[in-house]
C-alpha cells in the first residue's frame, strides 16, 4: 500500500469517525460498571441508533443533580439518567430539563405523570444482610440490637437520601429520636450504594442498606442463597429512577430516540439482573426465576415529589444532629 492510499483510507476512516454524532448520558458509577446495565444498554442502543452512545459516571445518583448544576447549560450531557422522585422537584427547579414526550405502559406503582421525566426501574429500599442472622423486625427492634449497619450519605447518594425518607415516612416528627436511637449502630456512612454494599460483603457490617431486590442478584448470578432482607413492619420506602433531557443539548432528537429505547423490551428486559431492580415497564419475557415480588400498597411507603423537596432539609438536619452526638 502506497501512502497516498494510506491518507485516504485514513482521511476516510477519520471523516466516518467525525460524521457519528454522539450521545452523551450522565449517570451514576454502579450502572456503567462491568456487572451494571450499562455495557449491555449501550450495545443494544447503538446498533438501533447509527450513534456512540457515551455513559459517564458521575458518582451516586444524588451526586448528579449537584454536577448538573454546577456545570449548567454548559454541561456536555444529553441526558442525565439516574434521579429519582425525592429529587425532581429540585431539578425542575433549575430550569435545566426541558419537556419530553416519551410514553408507555408504565408499571410502576402508582402509575406515572410527568413532562420532564421517564422513569426506567423502580425498587424499595431494605436492610440486606445474611441468612444466618435474625432480621430485626423493625427500626425500633434495630436501634435496640448490636446490629453494625453501613448507611450512605444522603448528600450524594439517592439511597441515602431514600433512607432518610423512609424514617420520616415511618415516624414523622419521631424521626429525630428514632435517628438518636439508631447513632450508635452506624459503622460507616459511604458517598454511594457501591462503597456500602463492598464493604458489607467483605463482613465489615452485620447488614447494609440496599433493595429489597438485592438478595436476588446472589441468588441468580450466583447460586448464592445466604442474603436476605429484613422485612420491617413500618413498610418499605419506594424509589423510583428516572432519566431527562437536558434543554441545552444539541442531539435533541437523537436524545429522544434514547428515551424511548429506555421504556422498550430491550432495554427494560436488562435491567432485573443487571441493575437488580424492577422495570418499570414489564418486559414481555416478564420477570426472571428468583426475582422477588412486589410489596403489597400497605408496605409501599413513598413521598411526592414536592412532599419529598420540603422535607428533605428538615430530615437532613435531624440526621446530622443524630450523628454528630
Amino acid at each position: 500500500m502506497n501512502n497516498i492510499t494510506l491518507f485516504a483510507g485514513l482521511f476516510l476512516a477519520s471523516a466516518a469517525v467525525a460524521d457519528t454524532p454522539v450521545l452523551t448520558v450522565y449517570t451514576y458509577d454502579s450502572f456503567i460498571s462491568d456487572w451494571g446495565p450499562g455495557p449491555a444498554v449501550e450495545a443494544a442502543f447503538e446498533a438501533t441508533c447509527g450513534c456512540d452512545l457515551q455513559m459517564v459516571g458521575a458518582g451516586d445518583g444524588a451526586a448528579l443533580l449537584a454536577r448538573i448544576r454546577l456545570e449548567g447549560s454548559r454541561s456536555e450531557a444529553d441526558i442525565v439518567m439516574g434521579l429519582d422522585t425525592n429529587l425532581t422537584h429540585a431539578a425542575s427547579e433549575t430550569g435545566l430539563f426541558t419537556s419530553i414526550s416519551t410514553a408507555a405502559d408504565y408499571t410502576v406503582p402508582g402509575g406515572w405523570n410527568n413532562s420532564l421525566f421517564a422513569p426506567f426501574d423502580w425498587g424499595y429500599f431494605a436492610f440486606v444482610h445474611n441468612t444466618d442472622l435474625e432480621s430485626p423486625k423493625n427500626f425500633k427492634e434495630l436501634a435496640a440490637s448490636n446490629l453494625k449497619i453501613i448507611i450512605q450519605d444522603p448528600r450524594s447518594s439517592t439511597p441515602g437520601l431514600g433512607l432518610l425518607m423512609w424514617v420520616k415516612a415511618a415516624y414523622g416528627v419521631e424521626a429525630a429520636s428514632l435517628w438518636a436511637e439508631l447513632a450508635d449502630n452506624i459503622v460507616t456512612v459511604t458517598a454511594g450504594w457501591s462503597e456500602a454494599y463492598g464493604m458489607f460483603l467483605e463482613g465489615e457490617a452485620d447488614m447494609v442498606l440496599s433493595y429489597t431486590t438485592s438478595p436476588a442478584y446472589h441468588i441468580i448470578a450466583e447460586g448464592d442463597a445466604s442474603k436476605k432482607y429484613a422485612k420491617f413492619d413500618e413498610g418499605h420506602y419506594m424509589q423510583i429512577e428516572v432519566a431527562g433531557k437536558l434543554a441545552s443539548t444539541d442531539q435533541n432528537a437523537l436524545a429522544d430516540q434514547f428515551l424511548d429505547f429506555m421504556v422498550s423490551d430491550a432495554f427494560q428486559d436488562i435491567i432485573p439482573t443487571t441493575n437488580w431492580m424492577f422495570p418499570a415497564v414489564t418486559p414481555a419475557a416478564g420477570l426472571p426465576d428468583g426475582f422477588p415480588k412486589a410489596l403489597p400498597d400497605s408496605q409501599s411507603l413513598i413521598f411526592s415529589p414536592s412532599e419529598a423537596a420540603a422535607i428533605r432539609t428538615g430530615a437532613l438536619e435531624e440526621w446530622q444532629a443524630a450523628l454528630s452526638q
